[in-house]
């Protein structure tokens, strides 16, 4: 089970959590257009503190094709996690940031609301290495952020029919990610606000020791 986690903020976050067991570390990158964005010089520095075994992810909530280039060629991430949403950024979109940066992994965000979302999954089989299913509110510029789950029975759904392994999002944290991947059966799981300090967007090491121990339990 792969266990993801945003919003890495520092080189010293980024060691403990790696540290902690956990596969991809997330930061977000960009230009400050969305809150806690980190510039591309920060995100590469946190990169550089990771042990090679962990994925650096750099997310993306721009729609603009040239930002997500910039993006990639300056902070060097191994996964390009495309977070904009779906009426902002199409299946097309993701096709020319894979065509563009074919060595990079691309992981796009879908927006878990309904019968369309399994659509917009499936127009990505041929083109995400990673589907990431997040909660979303209609409206919202981006997807995710949210800190609540979603209708669990729609991302089975994406998992059962779409070959592109997909990392569940949401609302998780170590009290319900054990429940989410039996209902689900992810290859995946993420947590960002389940997994920060009360009150604040700073990493809960604990929390986040406790969830990779609740995703990947010992036999």
């Amino acid at each position: 089970m792969l266990v993801q986690i945003y919003e890495i903020a520092s080189a010293e976050e980024a060691r403990a959590v790696a540290a902690a067991g956990v596969d991809h570390v997330g930061v977000l990158v960009g230009r400050g257009a969305f809150p806690r964005e980190r510039s591309v010089a920060e995100a590469r520095a946190i990169f550089a503190a990771l042990p090679r075994r962990a994925k650096r992810v750099a997310l993306s909530l721009s729609p603009d094709l040239g930002e997500i280039a910039r993006v990639i060629e300056q902070a060097g991430p191994d996964i390009i996690h495309l977070g904009a949403a779906a009426e902002r950024f199409g299946a097309a979109m993701s096709a020319d940031v894979k065509r563009g940066y074919p060595g990079v992994k691309l992981m796009r965000s879908i927006p878990v609301v309904d019968e369309s979302s399994i659509a917009f999954a499936k127009a990505h089989e041929r083109i995400a290495d990673f589907l990431l299913l997040d909660s979303h509110a209609p409206g919202d510029a981006q997807i995710g952020a949210l800190g609540r789950t979603h209708d669990w029975t729609i991302s089975r759904r994406i998992v059962e029919s779409v070959a592109v392994p997909a990392i569940l999002a949401g609302g998780l944290g170590p009290e319900n990610v054990a429940q989410a991947i039996r209902a689900v059966g992810p290859a995946g799981v993420d947590s960002k606000t389940k997994t920060d300090l009360p009150g604040t967007h700073a990493k809960d090491l604990e929390a986040v020791r406790a969830f990779v121990a609740a995703a990947k339990p010992q036999p």
